[in-house]
């Protein structure tokens, strides 16, 4: 045991900090990270443990004590990934994907049952969702296959065949848990990265086409429930204590916060458990009740930050993987975002899509680190020399 736990040990110091040509030292990498990005990170997490104190009816347990534990972890996990060199990601990308296909079948076969779907894997010490982690994974190995290819090949159809491939197989895995909501982000990343790699118009414009044309056969194959949820998402009011109560009671909240608030710990909707699933889906409900429109536009602004910089960072990025990559993780973040303000707000259907840093959740969590210490890791080493493209 011990023989196999010193192996595993050199081949991760290989993998990972043997020095590469050109590697930069680890206190120069320090120096490079931009710290107020962090601390915005870090802020957002601290305010996602205010909300879920309160939503815990002022008390750490069950949710606001965990997350702040599993956000001092994954923040180490976060530095960690930033300080590995750039190259090592554009090398492991197809064995983190096929890792992470793996666990995606392992749901299928031992997967927990939770609420009607089948998405989680138990570890003991975290519900593991495998289909989190495959937005990062789809992110990385497309980014890395664009990278490869030819720019003048990218414009035709042929060139679309295993990136098509690579998207469908998840996308059809994580329809069978059934998660309309991650597939339909899954499909959404891998479409802008291949537009921004160089599609060409027309089959740009053809697939927009197919997919719209597709949109009366998708409602077909949906669920009963997936159907109920755009019916009411269209009038909530027509079933207000059943399928249309998780809106209008979010409304309620948000309405009855005003511009400054109800104040801390004063939630009404939340405390007296009118608010559903408050400490994931709606957790921005219960921090807009209790600190108002004022409240919600800050959180929005720090949020607008984030998503800035990984746009900035895609824009100063020196080779294609780099740029694809940081753009792929920021529309990540934007979705997330959307989705679940758009949700609480009653603008989009409830898909069950959580609030980055602040909803309560360890696997999604677990993937906007992961997310973030990518970007911190491209914008530190945005000067050094990838493979060239076509060599990838």
């Amino acid at each position: 045991m011990i023989k196999a736990i010193a192996n595993l040990y050199e081949v991760a110091r290989d993998r990972f900090w043997t020095p590469l040509p050109d590697s930069l030292a680890i206190p120069e990498k320090m120096q490079r990270l931009p710290w107020p990005v962090i601390g915005i990170i870090t802020l957002l997490a601290l305010i996602g443990v205010m909300a879920l104190f309160s939503a815990g009816g002022g008390s750490f347990q069950p949710w606001a004590g965990a997350h702040l534990l599993r956000f001092c972890v994954f923040f180490g996990l976060m530095l960690f990934l930033a300080l590995v060199d750039i190259r090592r990601w554009l090398h492991m990308a197809p064995l983190l994907y096929g890792g992470c296909l793996v666990l995606l079948v392992a749901v299928e076969i031992v997967g927990s049952i939770g609420m009607g779907a089948q998405r989680w894997l138990d570890l003991g010490f975290i519900q593991l969702q495998p289909s989190e982690l495959m937005k990062i994974c789809l992110l990385l190995i497309l980014a890395r296959y664009y990278h490869g290819v030819d720019a003048e090949s990218i414009r035709g159809w042929r060139s679309l065949v295993v990136p098509v491939l690579l998207t469908v197989i998840p996308v059809a895995l994580i329809l069978r848990q059934p998660n309309l909501g991650t597939a339909s982000i899954l499909l959404f990343l891998a479409g802008t990265l291949t537009v921004l790699a160089g599609l060409r118009l027309s089959v740009i414009i053809a697939g927009i086409s197919a997919l719209l044309a597709a949109i009366p056969v998708l409602w077909h194959f949906m669920h009963d429930y997936q159907k109920q949820r755009v019916l009411t998402f269209l009038e909530p009011e027509t079933d207000p204590l059943g399928s249309g109560y998780h809106i209008i009671q979010s409304k309620i909240a948000l309405g009855s916060g005003g511009v400054f608030g109800k104040g801390y710990l004063d939630g009404t909707q939340s405390h007296l458990n009118f608010l559903p699933e408050m400490q994931t889906d709606f957790i921005f409900t219960v921090f807009g009740e209790e600190f108002g429109m004022f409240g919600a536009a800050l959180v929005l602004i720090l949020y607008a930050l984030l998503i800035a910089y990984g746009y900035l960072v895609a824009f100063n990025a020196q080779s294609q993987y780099s740029r694809l990559l940081a753009v792929g993780l920021s529309t990540n973040l934007f979705l997330y975002l959307f989705i679940n303000v758009g949700m609480v707000m009653g603008l989009l259907p409830v898909v069950g899509v959580p609030l980055p840093l602040l909803s309560y959740g360890g696997t999604s969590l677990l993937a906007v680190m992961i997310g973030f210490g990518l970007l911190l890791n491209l914008d530190i080493h945005r000067e050094i020399r990838l493979p060239l493209r076509g060599t990838g």
